[in-house]
Protein backbone atom coordinates (compact mmCIF):
# COMPACT_ATOMS: atom_id res chain seq x y z
CA UNK A 1 0.00 0.00 0.00
CA UNK A 2 1.31 3.65 -0.66
CA UNK A 3 -0.44 7.14 0.09
CA UNK A 4 0.04 10.56 0.04
CA UNK A 5 -1.42 11.87 2.88
CA UNK A 6 -2.68 14.77 1.58
CA UNK A 7 -5.16 12.38 -0.24
CA UNK A 8 -5.91 10.39 2.42
CA UNK A 9 -5.15 7.00 3.63
CA UNK A 10 -9.04 5.31 3.18
CA UNK A 11 -8.34 3.27 6.42
CA UNK A 12 -10.88 3.31 9.39
CA UNK A 13 -7.53 4.84 11.40
CA UNK A 14 -4.93 7.09 10.66
CA UNK A 15 -1.75 4.79 10.22
CA UNK A 16 1.23 7.23 11.12
CA UNK A 17 0.88 6.83 14.91
CA UNK A 18 1.11 3.47 14.46
CA UNK A 19 4.44 3.72 12.30
CA UNK A 20 6.23 5.85 14.21
CA UNK A 21 6.25 3.82 17.54
CA UNK A 22 6.99 3.33 20.28
CA UNK A 23 7.38 6.85 21.77
CA UNK A 24 8.12 7.58 24.88
CA UNK A 25 5.57 10.18 26.75
CA UNK A 26 6.08 12.95 28.18
CA UNK A 27 3.44 14.14 30.79
CA UNK A 28 3.80 17.29 31.19
CA UNK A 29 3.21 19.78 34.06
CA UNK A 30 2.83 23.50 34.28
CA UNK A 31 1.59 26.42 35.94
CA UNK A 32 -0.18 29.79 34.73
CA UNK A 33 -2.43 32.31 36.01
CA UNK A 34 -5.69 30.38 35.52
CA UNK A 35 -4.24 27.21 37.68
CA UNK A 36 -2.06 24.22 37.74
CA UNK A 37 -2.01 21.80 34.43
CA UNK A 38 -1.18 18.12 33.84
CA UNK A 39 -1.60 16.46 30.76
CA UNK A 40 0.25 13.59 28.23
CA UNK A 41 2.24 14.03 24.88
CA UNK A 42 3.42 11.66 22.97
CA UNK A 43 5.16 13.48 20.50
CA UNK A 44 8.12 14.00 23.14
CA UNK A 45 12.26 13.13 23.43
CA UNK A 46 15.22 13.98 24.57
CA UNK A 47 16.95 16.36 21.84
CA UNK A 48 20.42 17.30 23.63
CA UNK A 49 22.74 16.17 25.96
CA UNK A 50 24.82 19.17 27.08
CA UNK A 51 22.73 21.22 28.19
CA UNK A 52 19.99 18.51 28.70
CA UNK A 53 17.16 19.48 26.61
CA UNK A 54 13.66 18.19 25.28
CA UNK A 55 11.06 18.66 23.29
CA UNK A 56 6.75 17.66 22.86
CA UNK A 57 4.76 19.03 20.23
CA UNK A 58 1.08 20.12 20.81
CA UNK A 59 -1.12 19.27 18.06
CA UNK A 60 -4.18 20.43 18.83
CA UNK A 61 -6.62 23.66 20.12
CA UNK A 62 -8.97 24.00 22.75
CA UNK A 63 -11.81 26.93 22.43
CA UNK A 64 -10.86 28.17 25.57
CA UNK A 65 -7.55 28.73 24.87
CA UNK A 66 -7.60 30.02 20.90
CA UNK A 67 -4.84 28.49 19.03
CA UNK A 68 -3.80 26.08 21.10
CA UNK A 69 -3.90 23.92 24.66
CA UNK A 70 -3.15 24.77 28.28
CA UNK A 71 0.05 23.49 28.66
CA UNK A 72 1.42 25.71 25.49
CA UNK A 73 -0.65 28.63 26.65
CA UNK A 74 0.95 28.26 30.21
CA UNK A 75 4.01 28.04 28.92
CA UNK A 76 3.64 30.96 26.82
CA UNK A 77 2.98 32.72 29.84
CA UNK A 78 5.60 31.69 32.60
CA UNK A 79 8.10 30.37 30.59
CA UNK A 80 8.32 26.55 32.61
CA UNK A 81 7.35 23.35 32.04
CA UNK A 82 8.08 20.00 34.16
CA UNK A 83 8.39 16.51 32.01
CA UNK A 84 7.23 13.64 34.33
CA UNK A 85 7.74 9.96 33.45
CA UNK A 86 5.42 7.54 33.14
CA UNK A 87 5.52 4.22 34.69
CA UNK A 88 3.28 0.88 34.00
CA UNK A 89 1.48 1.71 37.28
CA UNK A 90 0.49 5.07 36.71
CA UNK A 91 -1.19 4.02 33.44
CA UNK A 92 -5.32 4.88 34.45
CA UNK A 93 -3.69 8.25 36.01
CA UNK A 94 -1.92 9.23 33.08
CA UNK A 95 -5.23 8.42 31.23
CA UNK A 96 -7.39 10.46 33.61
CA UNK A 97 -5.37 13.70 32.85
CA UNK A 98 -5.86 13.33 29.09
CA UNK A 99 -9.14 14.56 29.22
CA UNK A 100 -9.96 18.23 27.15
CA UNK A 101 -11.15 19.80 30.73
CA UNK A 102 -11.96 23.64 31.03
CA UNK A 103 -9.12 25.77 31.09
CA UNK A 104 -8.14 26.09 34.89
CA UNK A 105 -9.45 22.50 36.32
CA UNK A 106 -6.39 20.83 37.61
CA UNK A 107 -5.56 17.62 35.90
CA UNK A 108 -3.88 16.56 39.55
CA UNK A 109 -6.74 16.38 41.59
CA UNK A 110 -9.38 15.66 38.88
CA UNK A 111 -6.69 12.36 37.94
CA UNK A 112 -5.43 11.66 41.61
CA UNK A 113 -1.53 12.35 40.43
CA UNK A 114 0.30 13.12 43.49
CA UNK A 115 1.21 16.91 43.62
CA UNK A 116 4.64 18.37 44.36
CA UNK A 117 6.52 21.48 43.66
CA UNK A 118 9.86 21.76 41.60
CA UNK A 119 13.23 23.03 43.22
CA UNK A 120 14.49 25.19 40.28
CA UNK A 121 11.23 26.54 38.43
CA UNK A 122 7.66 27.35 39.89
CA UNK A 123 5.87 24.94 38.34
CA UNK A 124 4.06 21.86 39.85
CA UNK A 125 5.37 17.83 39.25
CA UNK A 126 4.33 14.48 39.43
CA UNK A 127 5.74 13.71 43.15
CA UNK A 128 5.76 9.74 42.81
CA UNK A 129 7.12 9.67 38.92
CA UNK A 130 10.09 7.84 38.56
CA UNK A 131 11.63 10.97 36.90
CA UNK A 132 11.09 14.45 36.52
CA UNK A 133 12.57 16.73 34.07
CA UNK A 134 12.37 20.77 35.40
CA UNK A 135 12.68 22.69 32.29
CA UNK A 136 13.11 26.43 30.86
CA UNK A 137 11.97 26.89 27.34
CA UNK A 138 14.11 27.65 25.22
CA UNK A 139 11.54 28.11 22.16
CA UNK A 140 7.99 27.70 21.18
CA UNK A 141 7.72 27.02 17.00
CA UNK A 142 4.76 26.81 14.81
CA UNK A 143 4.49 24.14 12.64
CA UNK A 144 2.55 23.74 9.55
CA UNK A 145 -0.82 23.26 10.33
CA UNK A 146 -3.64 24.79 12.39
CA UNK A 147 -2.37 24.06 15.91
CA UNK A 148 0.96 22.24 15.97
CA UNK A 149 3.50 24.09 18.31
CA UNK A 150 6.83 22.37 19.18
CA UNK A 151 8.12 23.81 22.85
CA UNK A 152 12.03 23.08 23.29
CA UNK A 153 13.23 23.32 26.89
CA UNK A 154 16.29 23.11 28.82
CA UNK A 155 16.34 20.65 31.90
CA UNK A 156 17.52 22.73 34.82
CA UNK A 157 16.40 20.23 37.76
CA UNK A 158 15.76 15.93 37.67
CA UNK A 159 14.67 14.41 40.37
CA UNK A 160 14.78 10.68 40.50
CA UNK A 161 12.91 8.24 42.63
CA UNK A 162 15.46 6.53 44.92
CA UNK A 163 13.86 2.75 44.38
CA UNK A 164 14.68 3.23 40.19
CA UNK A 165 18.00 3.73 41.60
CA UNK A 166 19.99 0.45 41.28
CA UNK A 167 24.07 0.17 41.25
CA UNK A 168 24.32 3.90 39.97
CA UNK A 169 21.85 3.79 37.02
CA UNK A 170 18.20 4.49 36.67
CA UNK A 171 16.59 1.59 36.32
CA UNK A 172 13.84 1.53 33.58
CA UNK A 173 13.04 -2.20 34.49
CA UNK A 174 11.63 -1.24 38.00
CA UNK A 175 9.02 0.85 37.22
CA UNK A 176 8.09 -0.30 33.57
CA UNK A 177 7.81 2.90 31.53
CA UNK A 178 4.78 3.21 29.35
CA UNK A 179 5.09 4.13 25.81
CA UNK A 180 2.56 5.18 23.04
CA UNK A 181 1.90 3.23 20.39
CA UNK A 182 -0.54 3.60 17.57
CA UNK A 183 -4.46 3.74 17.66
CA UNK A 184 -5.51 3.00 21.81
CA UNK A 185 -2.30 0.83 22.20
CA UNK A 186 0.81 1.12 24.64
CA UNK A 187 3.49 -0.72 25.73
CA UNK A 188 5.31 -1.27 29.01
CA UNK A 189 9.24 -1.63 29.33
CA UNK A 190 10.25 -4.86 30.77
CA UNK A 191 12.86 -6.26 28.67
CA UNK A 192 16.60 -4.92 28.11
CA UNK A 193 19.15 -6.34 26.31
CA UNK A 194 22.45 -4.17 25.27
CA UNK A 195 24.28 -3.72 22.21
CA UNK A 196 28.28 -2.52 22.22
CA UNK A 197 28.45 0.08 19.11
CA UNK A 198 31.19 -0.64 16.48
CA UNK A 199 34.98 0.29 18.55
CA UNK A 200 33.67 0.33 21.39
Amino acid sequence: MFYRPENGHGLPHNPFNAIVTPRPIGWISSRGSMGDNLAPYSFFNAVAYVPPQVMFASTSAKDDRGDTKDSVANLRETGVFCVNVVAYEARDVMNASAGALAAGEDEFAISGAAKAECETIDCPRVADAPASLECRVTRIVRLEGEANFVTFGEVTGIHLRDDCMKDGIFDVTSFEPLARLGYRDYLRVGELFSLKRPGE
